[in-house]
């Protein structure tokens, strides 16, 4: 009976062990993210909301606006919103193969 008692015990230790530092993770990482947005580092793509690298991802500019996107996809459908607001999307220049 005493051994089943201590390995029970054991048991939830461990347990509680494993996510407690589960939870501290996390906790970090989302605090980490807010003080990336917070600084600048990251930005909010502007159709599904997803937080990215402000130095990397799909670009798209517009005047002196860059608007940056985690996807090909996410810039397209931008790209559709802009066309059917009435915006003339410029065709992008196709470099000739030699």
């Amino acid at each position: 009976m005493l051994k089943w008692l201590l390995l029970i015990a054991a048991g939830y230790f461990l347990y509680r062990l494993v996510t407690n530092e589960a939870r501290k993770k996390s906790k970090d990482d989302k605090k980490q993210k807010e003080e990336m947005v917070a600084t600048g580092e990251m930005v909010r793509d502007p159709i599904c909301g997803a937080y990215i690298d402000a130095n990397g991802g799909v670009t798209v500019r517009d005047g002196d606006k860059t608007y940056r996107f985690c996807s090909y996809e996410c810039r397209d459908n931008f790209l559709k919103q802009l066309e059917s607001g009435g915006r003339e999307i410029p065709a992008r220049e196709e470099k000739d193969a030699e």
